[in-house]
């Protein structure tokens, strides 16, 4: 392949230096080890690229065979979005749940418990936690990442979880700075927009990100959002207002910039992933996250070249992109020698996940409730996959159900009419819905009124954000849809 670059000059090492790109498979392609060797300084990781602990552990020595301080980054937040456990859903309850507990040594000791297990697999880099406040219920992308719609609350714990997390020596990457709350669009869809004014957003959107850096963030992820009082023309990812003038110059913070996925539509379908890179980097960020839908060496060549070309054509300052290449680098070099501390005193490793889960729920019980001692039909009203979650790693009850009541019967239903179906295939059995965010899916409310109406000791699971009155014999939202969740609400069902 003919590049304009020479793989050898100070100009193109800066360039691979600032992308943090993925890959498919579960090793490391020849392609991306002989980047490593060419200045690439960042990999990505996916659920694609983890099959189990000791595969990623050999994964990870592979790269470091190449390049010894490469920054290995994941997605994971712990609860619904999990790239460790992708196949069978997360040990740790998300940042929702810990916020319903709001006991911040509990948060700093599962950050540490996540932090740790990741290390050991040879991860330094987690693009977590989400610091954005869910002050908008029907929020299509955010939901049960937050910790919560409490300004304060969310700040307390995002500074517990960004020490627990570097505590076990893996880089927090608070995230979506300026705040992605405040929204009812998906990033990964379209472009965001959030109108509050200038005071509401210092006094709301902002205080997490203060208590992240003042806890010592080593990186901070952009939104791909649009913000008026900050910036009328460009999305927070490609404003020097929001990354330069705000991020660095009044919040004072030092660290990493990181974008958000630059394949996401809200980026890549206006200003396309070469000139959005280009972009980002002269308005203050240091790394270039892309690789969750393009993940291959012609990418990475593209966006090398196209941050080549606009330097050596005026359009991007040379000594920014050198900036934010040693942004890269000192991160990485902060990796190989940050200080690991013991676990706090109260964790209950490797249990710190479902002792965590336990604590989150909230039960109510109406008047039809009996406990379950028989079989149930498990029937999920499942929505459309939010795509930072993915719809490949499962949730429910269902699997704890059947290990606990041999017997166990599942379904899984969407739209208009649900109601109905599942009274048809539960028969004679006990109905247990299990339910995502009801308040944002009018079918999914109407089929939990038809199933209350018509079977009034049905048990109701809410796994997402709960904003509707508590309905069935017995209620129970789990702040989440993490697999410790799960299992927490099964014994909770199960219990007399």
């Amino acid at each position: 392949m003919t590049t304009i670059a020479s793989a050898t000059d100070t100009l193109t090492r800066d360039a691979l230096a600032v992308l943090q790109p993925g890959f498919t498979g579960t090793s490391a392609p020849s392609w991306l080890l002989r980047r490593l060797g060419e200045g690439l300084t960042s990999v990505g990781l996916f659920g694609r690229n983890i099959a189990s602990p000791d595969q990623l552990a050999a994964l990870t020595a592979q790269l470091r065979a190449e390049r010894d301080d490469v920054l290995v980054a994941i997605d994971e937040e712990g609860g619904d979005v999990t790239r460790l456990e992708v196949r069978t859903g997360s040990s740790f309850p998300g940042n929702h749940a810990l916020g319903a507990v709001d006991d911040v040594a509990l948060t700093e000791a599962v950050a540490h418990e996540l932090g740790r297990r990741l290390a050991v697999c040879g991860v330094n880099l987690n693009w977590a936690p989400s610091a954005d406040i869910n002050s908008n219920p029907s929020n299509p992308v955010i939901g049960v990442r937050s910790f919560g719609a409490d300004t304060d609350l969310v700040a307390r714990h995002t500074a517990a979880y960004v020490s627990g997390l570097q505590s076990a020596g893996v880089a927090a990457c608070t995230k979506h700075f300026p705040g992605h709350g405040d929204t009812a669009v998906d990033s990964h869809h379209a472009l965001p927009r959030i109108d509050a004014d200038l005071s509401v957003l210092h006094a709301r959107e902002l205080a997490p990100f203060r208590a992240a850096i003042a806890a010592g963030s080593r990186a901070v992820m952009s939104a791909h959002i649009l913000v008026p009082a900050l910036d009328p023309a460009h999305p927070a990812t490609l404003s020097r207002r929001v990354l330069t003038g705000l991020l660095r110059e009044e919040l004072g913070f030092d660290g990493l910039i990181v974008t958000d996925g630059m394949e996401m539509q809200a980026i890549s379908a206006t200003y396309g992933i070469e000139r959005g890179s280009v972009l980002a980097i002269a308005a203050g960020a240091d790394a270039i996250c892309v690789g969750g839908g393009l993940a291959d060496e012609a990418t990475v060549l593209r966006l090398r070249d196209a941050l080549v070309t606009a330097v050596r054509s005026g359009e991007l300052p040379e000594e920014r992109l050198a900036d934010a290449a040693a942004r890269v680098r000192a991160l990485a070099s902060w990796t190989t020698s940050a200080k690991v501390t013991p676990a706090p005193s109260t964790a209950s490793a490797p249990d710190i996940g479902l002792v965590a889960a336990r604590r989150a729920l909230t039960v109510t019980r109406g008047q039809h409730h009996t406990p379950l001692t028989e079989a149930p039909y498990v029937a999920s009203l499942t929505p459309v996959a939010n795509i930072a979650v993915g719809d490949e790693t499962p949730w429910g009850v269902a699997a704890e159900l059947r290990r606990m009541l041999p017997g166990t019967e599942t379904g899984s239903f969407t739209g208009e009419g649900a109601g109905a179906e599942v009274i048809a295939a539960a028969g004679s059995r006990r109905v247990v819905a299990v339910v995502r965010d009801a308040h944002r899916h009018a079918w999914m409310a109407e089929a939990l009124d038809t199933l209350i109406t018509a079977r009034p000791d049905t048990i109701v699971i809410e796994m997402g954000v709960p904003q509707a009155p508590p309905q069935g014999a017995l209620h129970i939202a789990t702040h989440g849809a993490a697999q410790a969740c799960g299992q927490a609400a099964a014994e909770a069902i199960t219990a007399p």
